[in-house]
């Protein structure tokens, strides 16, 4: 079944899309199911208890105390002998485990998440990255920081689609967006990882970025320039917000409560893109390596098309996800749509549409009354 004739296809207004441009994000209210939401949640449950099959290895014991606002780990097993509660303080997020996991690809390429995407981003949506956030009682929160300085792509169509697994507010760390701020360039980083726009004249320098210290952190004097809004989310509420957008979240304060979420970032599948295959990443497997371009270092080979379709490399779901990669060229041609070529007719004054096929009469010199009627219309 294509994404048109689907029967829970979610269709975009006009206000959220003027609501996404206006203020850098979008709330989708319960645009996933309850019964999926409680999927999600079993399954965070069983990974922070190590009950999947393939958490094959365990961690090391560490002092969970001093792990840090984007501390990462690994698909493995919390030590046996602790208790539940102690086992699940062993995690803050994970990342990339759509190229492990059969449910992470699922709901990456969730056609509802992409029913949004493709109207505010798309309609050729690449899928790049996931993240499942557990964010445990006590652990830190995320300082101010713009996703494209992580993950760049050419042009900048980042945008990432939040699922939220339990209900969140803030005391138990919440987002938080400098509504508007979608607006400031990407700033670059003083040293180290990061990426901005450094061809803008006279654009500062930061660092400290993503540091919850916000005197630390040189995108607080960019965030206190806007208004800073709490997004409060139920359980199956979709955040989507754009790579620019500064947003933060703070420490779950709450004495036993999770928030879980779901995070996925995409971008315009016609996007250029060199992230997401380091060297050191091993979730890309040696086929895809060997197709990135060694002149362009492009990665897009690495990341699945998940809507419309693309002039650029994509790679297709490892788990067999339905989604564009998996259609072949012509079909994904024929559900393509674009604007139909067309030049402006200059005598009147309106720009009325007319054909631009270079196999059309011209009649440029025909006496108005005696020239093919305008087309005003769009089509393929």
């Amino acid at each position: 079944m294509s994404a048109s004739e689907r029967t829970d296809r979610y269709r975009v207004s006009v206000q959220e899309y003027i609501t996404f441009r206006q203020q850098g994000f979008l709330v989708v209210r319960g645009l996933i199911p309850p019964e999926q939401i409680e999927e999600l949640r079993r399954h965070t449950e069983d990974l922070m208890q190590g009950r999947l099959t393939e958490q094959r290895s365990r961690m090391a014991e560490r002092d969970v105390a001093r792990d840090g606002p984007v501390s990462v780990q690994g698909l493995e097993a919390p030590p046996e002998h602790l208790s539940p509660v102690e086992k699940a303080q062993y995690f803050l997020r994970i990342h990339m485990l759509h190229r492990r996991l059969e449910l992470h690809e699922r709901y990456m390429l969730h056609p509802r998440v992409l029913d949004v995407l493709e109207a505010i981003i798309g309609p050729d949506v690449l899928a790049l990255q996931t993240m499942l956030f557990l964010k445990p009682p006590g652990k830190p929160g995320q300082g101010w920081h713009q996703d494209s300085f992580y993950i760049p792509t050419h042009p900048d169509t980042l945008c990432g689609a939040w699922i939220a697994i339990d209900d969140c507010d803030e005391q138990n760390g919440a987002m938080w967006f400098a509504s508007g701020s979608q607006h400031e360039p990407v700033y670059p980083p003083a040293s180290g990882y990061g990426f901005g726009d450094r061809q803008i004249d006279g654009i500062p320098v930061v660092g400290g970025v993503s540091d919850p210290d916000d005197a630390s952190n040189d995108l607080t004097r960019i965030a206190d320039r806007y208004p800073q809004l709490l997004v409060a989310a139920k359980a199956g509420d979709v955040v989507f917000f754009g790579g620019h957008i500064l947003h933060r979240s703070k420490k779950n304060w709450s004495a036993d409560r999770f928030r879980r979420s779901f995070v996925s970032h995409y971008c315009n599948a016609r996007s250029f893109t060199q992230w997401g295959a380091g060297d050191r990443d091993y979730s890309v497997s040696d086929a895809e390596r060997a197709r990135i371009d060694p002149a362009t270092k492009m990665t897009n080979c690495v990341h699945i098309l998940a809507r419309g379709d693309t002039h650029l490399p994509f790679a297709k779901p490892r788990f067999g996800t339905p989604c564009a990669a998996l259609l072949s060229a012509e079909e994904r041609r024929r559900q393509a749509q674009f604007a139909v070529a067309m030049m402006g007719d200059m005598d009147s004054g309106m720009m009325g549409a007319k054909p631009a096929s270079p196999d059309a009469d011209h009649d440029h010199d025909k006496p108005a009354e005696k020239r093919e009627p305008l087309v005003v219309g769009y089509g393929v």
